[in-house]
């Protein structure tokens, strides 16, 4: 399943459905919708969430970085879990999302999905 979402500021970001839902849910609405609205006035704090969630997750990840062993790193490219096929983080996930967030925002304008 695929998510769109919308906004008159900027152009559409797609996403998987996974990836959508977990998002929408930190923005504070029913990821479980099959669609949804950020207004204008609720733009502020959706950002908020977004770039604390955004946070917490580098946060977590340089955390798992700095315990990172040889070994681990060994096992890591043996499973093939290096370059392109390392997981994608929350972090790179939602920065498209948050930029349509910012532009809808100066913009004053909601952000759609499901629509």
């Amino acid at each position: 399943m695929l998510v769109t979402f919308k906004s008159h500021a900027s152009a559409d970001v797609i996403m998987l459905g996974d990836a959508a839902k977990k998002l929408i849910a930190i923005l504070g609405k029913d990821p479980h919708g099959a669609q949804g609205i950020i207004t204008a006035q609720q733009l502020p704090e959706a950002i908020a969430r977004l770039k604390a969630a955004i946070e917490e997750d580098r946060a977590r990840q340089a955390e798992l970085e700095r315990r990172r062993t040889e070994a681990d790193e060994a096992a890591d490219k043996e499973a093939g879990r290096t370059g392109m096929a390392a997981p994608v983080s929350l972090a790179q996930r939602a920065w498209p999302l948050l930029n349509m967030l910012e532009e809808s925002l100066r913009e004053e304008t909601p952000v759609v999905w499901g629509v």
